[in-house]
């Protein structure tokens, strides 16, 4: 099991017994998260349908193409968040994807600017990316701050990137290159 250890909180790898945990994560942040990402039907809210996609990514991970961690709370051990490293590829290109949601009520505290810098840790240390690249919408002011703070530099924007909410968005393009970190 893959564990990354900082200050506020700590990342692991989540588990299919990790479900029921993350479910509730998700209900409580139904809202607060679909502003940014797309909507949901209502069976993507169930422990089975969680426990699928954990199992999923668990198979993406034996395969090094992705890595799915829960974030944790140091102090209390609660799940207050997940975060992906995704989409790896290897040479020629040697990249992955970073995307990541938090806790509303744990929003600000600097948690997520921890966890990205775990990730990046590990994505060029022991996965041995040469570029971790994110996306993230204009109006995603506290996401941008996250991305920034972690050392990420803004690339450009991507028109209409994305069908969220029944609206072409655009997104920013952030990356961090090896010799960066």
């Amino acid at each position: 099991m893959i564990l990354l250890e900082g200050e506020q909180c700590y990342l692991r790898i989540l588990t299919e017994d990790d479900a029921y945990q993350f479910t509730q994560l998700l209900l409580a942040n139904r809202e607060y998260w679909t502003e940014f990402e797309p909507r949901h039907d209502n069976t993507y809210y169930t422990v089975s349908m969680q426990r699928d996609k954990i199992r999923e990514s668990l198979y993406q991970m034996r395969d090094r193409r992705e890595y799915n961690f829960g974030i944790f709370d140091a102090q209390t051990s609660m799940i207050i968040g997940q975060i992906s490293l995704y989409s790896i590829k290897r040479l020629p290109f040697s990249s992955g994807f970073v995307g990541y949601s938090i806790d509303q009520r744990q929003a600000g505290r600097g948690i997520g600017t921890e966890a990205v810098r775990l990730v990046n840790q590990f994505a060029f240390e022991k996965v041995n990316l040469h570029r971790v690249e994110a996306y993230v919408s204009p109006r995603n002011v506290g996401s941008v701050k996250v991305l920034e703070k972690a050392g990420f530099e803004r690339e450009g924007l991507l028109r209409e990137l994305l069908y969220i909410n029944g609206v072409w968005e655009d997104h920013f393009m952030y990356a961090m290159i090896e010799r960066d970190y």
